[in-house]
C-alpha cells in the first residue's frame, strides 16, 4: 500500500546535503538521458486562482512522479504523487510544502557549487520569505562562507530573519539597508521575492560574481535587470524549454531575439562535465532557477525509501483488491 507522509514526517527525513546529493544525481541523470522531464503546465481558474502540474521519470533509480498545487484565496497546496517506474504503482502521497522549498534551495546549491568561484565567501540576500531559508542553507553547504547581508523590505522581518538564519547556519547574517548595500561586493548573490521588477542592477554587482536568481517565474516578472543578462559569461537553467515558458528575467532581456537563447545551457550539462560553469574568476555567472519535476521526484524518492527504512508514513488503502 502507498504510504501517507506529512509535512512532519518530511521535516524529520529531509536534510539538505540529501537534497543537494539527490538534485544534483538528477541533473546529471537528465544530462546522460536517464531522467525524462514535462514543463510545468499551469491554468487560471475562475475564482482567480491556478492549479500547476509537473511531471518527471527516472528511469535509473525506479521512479516517476508528478507534484500538483493549487493555488486559491492566497493559501498554496502541495501534493506529491510518486510511482514505481516499471509497475506504475502508487508508493507514496507526500505533503510537499517543505519538499518544494528544499529541492528549491539545492539546486541553487548545486548551481553555486559548479558555478560560484571555489573561494567565494560572501553572500547578498534579497528576500526574506519561506523560501529563502533553504537558499542560504544550500550555500552554505557547498561554500565556506563567512559573511552573509541580507535585505528584505519589511524592517522587523528582516533582522528577524537574519537573527534566526544566523542560528541555523552558524554563520554572521547582517540585516543591510537596501538592496544594494546587501548585493555590493558579494561572491554570491541570491534573489527569492515576488517582485515584478529588478531588485538588483549590474551596476552593483562585483566581478566573479555567481547569481541565483530564484524567485520569479512567470514571464511578466523579472528579478534581475537586464544589464545583468547581459553581462553574464555563462547562464545557467534548469531546463530551456520551460524557461522559455516562464523565465521573465530571460525572456524580458531577450526580447524577440530567438537567438538570445543560444547563450543559455542547462544546468544538467554543467553536472554532466559537457560545458564549464565558469572560465575565469572575474566572469558573472547566473543560475537561472524555475523548479523543474526532476528536482520533485529525485528528493521523494529519498524521503520515501527513508520513510520505508525507518518505518515512518501512515498506509493508505488504495487501490486494494476487494
Amino acid at each position: 500500500m502507498p504510504l501517507l507522509l506529512t509535512e512532519d514526517d518530511v521535516r524529520q527525513l529531509l536534510t539538505m546535503p540529501m537534497a543537494i546529493e539527490s538534485v544534483q544525481q538528477a541533473f546529471s541523470g537528465l544530462n546522460h538521458g536517464t531522467f525524462l522531464l514535462h514543463s510545468r503546465r499551469r491554468f487560471h481558474t475562475p475564482n482567480n486562482g491556478f492549479l500547476h502540474y509537473m511531471a518527471a521519470a527516472d528511469m535509473v533509480g525506479g521512479y516517476e512522479g508528478m507534484k500538483i498545487y493549487s493555488y486559491a484565496k492566497g493559501v498554496v497546496r502541495f501534493l506529491m504523487l510518486l510511482y514505481r517506474w516499471d509497475t506504475g504503482e502508487l508508493v507514496a502521497v507526500i505533503e510537499a510544502t517543505l519538499l518544494g522549498k528544499v529541492r528549491t534551495g539545492a539546486a541553487s546549491g548545486v548551481a553555486t557549487k559548479f558555478m560560484a568561484r571555489g573561494d567565494a565567501r560572501t553572500v547578498g540576500m534579497i528576500g526574506t520569505g519561506s523560501q529563502s531559508p533553504a537558499q542560504i542553507e544550500a550555500v552554505c553547504a557547498v561554500r565556506a562562507i563567512e559573511r552573509i547581508r541580507v535585505f528584505g523590505r519589511n524592517e522587523e522581518k528582516k533582522r528577524e530573519f537574519a537573527r534566526r538564519m544566523s542560528q541555523l547556519v552558524g554563520v554572521p547574517v547582517e540585516p543591510a539597508d537596501s538592496a544594494e548595500a546587501a548585493v555590493r561586493d558579494a561572491d554570491i548573490v541570491i534573489t527569492m521575492t515576488t517582485a515584478a521588477q529588478p531588485v538588483i542592477h549590474a551596476a552593483w554587482l562585483a566581478p566573479g560574481v555567481h547569481i541565483n536568481a530564484a524567485g520569479s517565474n512567470l514571464a511578466h516578472k523579472s528579478e534581475i535587470d537586464t544589464e545583468t543578462v547581459r553581462r553574464a559569461g555563462v547562464i545557467a537553467t534548469d531546463s530551456i524549454e520551460q524557461a522559455k515558458i516562464e523565465a521573465g528575467d530571460l525572456i524580458q532581456a531577450f526580447g524577440g531575439d530567438a537567438g538570445a537563447w543560444s547563450r543559455v545551457c542547462n544546468l544538467s550539462r554543467i553536472v554532466g562535465g559537457e560545458t564549464a560553469g565558469r572560465h575565469d574568476r572575474s566572469e558573472i555567472t547566473l543560475f537561472k532557477s524555475n523548479g523543474v519535476a526532476i528536482e520533485d521526484v529525485a528528493v521523494a524518492a529519498r524521503i520515501y525509501e527513508s520513510a520505508r527504512a525507518r518505518g515512518m508514513g501512515s498506509e493508505l488503502a488504495l487501490f486494494e483488491k476487494r
